[in-house]
């Protein structure tokens, strides 16, 4: 079930390695551990999606600034402390991605991360999963 699907300003690709990033998200997700030392982000349910946005407009529109929206979403029942973990590293990995080019550019940056608690349905078939089962 995890998710992270990252939306931004078409911008932002001549500027940056997008795909790196994705990459580099989905290895921090996979590192990610409970209280109990039980992986938080499943290897076979983790994926990174970005998609650059058909039609933007960020602020007044007087400049070229970009935007990225990252969205992580998680299965409930992860205690607080776990989930503040998940998006302050998710969160260091996107600001040390953009560090080289923050100084130079105008570049908003977004990071929720959503429970899917209440889900009215959650339907999934899946080859991956008994690939990464122990």
């Amino acid at each position: 079930m995890p998710h992270c699907v990252i939306l931004y300003t078409p911008n932002i690709e001549p500027k940056t390695d997008v795909t790196a990033l994705c990459r580099k998200l989905a290895d921090t997700m996979l590192a990610i551990r409970d209280e109990a030392g039980k992986q938080v982000f499943p290897t076979g349910g983790t994926r990174v999606l970005a998609y650059p946005a058909a039609h933007h407009a960020v602020a007044d529109g007087k400049g070229d600034y970009a935007f990225m929206y990252l969205n992580i979403r998680m299965a409930a029942g992860r205690s607080e402390a776990v989930k503040k973990e998940a998006g302050d590293r998710l969160l260091a990995v996107v600001k040390e991605h953009f560090a080289p080019i923050f100084a130079q550019e105008l570049i908003g940056i977004t990071l929720q991360i959503d429970e899917s608690a209440g889900q009215v349905y959650d339907g999934k078939h899946s080859t991956l999963h008994p690939l990464f089962s122990s």
